[in-house]
């Protein structure tokens, strides 16, 4: 039997050829493929599609062989038909409840250790290492909800995802309207996002201030001054919790740091196009004047590597450079680059 044809089918209407056969064989309780096929000449309809209609009604359980003789059937009501098939699939179900209530109990049953962990002594817990994705985010969630004055976070890279955007802002409006004080940096590429756009305008709007700069130090969000949170270093979605207070302490100096000579967010049009995209070349050009490699210069910058070729081919290019030491030479000639600093007098 053709599986695809005994599919019940999802709409409401009844097929004609199933109706043709279900017809048939209350009136007869008989199925043979001849006196079907004439029945189906004589209604108009296509005696090869008895068949398949037959085995439809099988599967709907709208009609019952016998086992004995495969030329006889019984029709079955509607109602029968619909409790009939809805007994393996009850059955299916209670049986993966159970197996999910079995789970859930040796899942908790690691409860009490957890708790445990969690009411340890500040110094073991100084310093967490989170894996995964999924406990960073549910770590992230609990500091949200335990948060109470301010909210830091540095973000870098330009683009965002709208989705996530959306998710971060209805965390957002539940830290805000608890009266957080939230201030978050972006690379100035942000400016030319335009979900990064929308997103700060609304969040903006309900009391949380963002700032841009040219460059960014790194990846951190910091709760209450007590509790940040940073990248690992494996590349990884993971993170590390940090608790110590001086750590903590000396991250947020970093951040005010940068804070201070921040600017605040506005779309680059708003802000001057022209400027905004001068002051992101400017720094590119500093960093390989260092010696910096063109991963490190994207990220530092918050673009995608292909984009930040992209930046130093046109550089080059308008400074007639063949190669970045050109490059540099002619950029510190234009007063492009920041003079180095004086030795300090012993």
């Amino acid at each position: 039997m053709d599986i695809s044809s005994a599919r019940p089918r999802s709409d409401a209407a009844a097929d004609p050829a199933e109706l043709a056969v279900y017809d048939w064989v209350l009136r007869h309780g008989r199925c043979e493929p001849g006196a079907l096929a004439g029945h189906f000449a004589a209604l108009g309809l296509d005696p090869d599609r008895a068949p398949a209609a037959l085995d439809r009604l099988v599967a709907h359980r709208l009609v019952h062989r016998d086992p004995a003789d495969p030329h006889r059937a019984r029709a079955v009501g509607p109602d029968a038909a619909a409790n009939d098939l809805a007994v393996p699939a009850e059955a299916e179900i209670a049986r993966r409840r159970a197996e999910l209530a079995a789970d859930q109990a040796r899942v908790a049953a690691f409860l009490p250790t957890w708790q445990h962990r969690e009411t340890a002594a500040p110094a073991d817990r100084d310093f967490e290492v989170l894996p995964s994705l999924p406990e960073v985010r549910a770590a992230l969630d609990r500091a949200s909800a335990d948060c109470r004055t301010e909210v830091l976070a540095s973000q870098p890279g330009g683009n965002r995802d709208p989705s996530a955007m959306q998710e971060a802002l209805r965390r957002d409006h539940a830290l805000l309207s608890r009266g957080v004080r939230m201030r978050t940096l972006y690379h100035h590429t942000a400016r030319f996002n335009g979900p990064s756009q929308t997103y700060v305008e609304a969040a903006t709007a309900l009391g949380a201030e963002y700032r841009t700069v040219h460059e960014l130090f790194g990846r951190i969000i910091v709760f209450d001054r007590s509790t940040a949170f940073v990248p690992l270093s494996d590349g990884s979605w993971g993170a590390l919790v940090v608790r110590e207070p001086s750590m903590v302490a000396y991250l947020c100096g970093i951040f005010e740091q940068s804070w201070a000579v921040a600017r605040p967010f506005a779309s680059a049009a708003e802000d001057g196009l022209e400027q905004v995209a001068q002051e992101i070349d400017r720094t590119i050009l500093q960093l390989l004047a260092a010696g910096l490699k063109d991963e490190t210069v994207a990220r530092r910058v918050g673009l995608s590597l292909r984009t930040a070729r992209r930046h130093i081919a046109d550089i080059m290019a308008r400074l007639g450079a063949e190669s970045r030491f050109q490059a540099g030479v002619a950029a510190a000639r234009a007063g492009l680059l920041d003079a180095p600093e004086e030795p300090a007098a012993d």
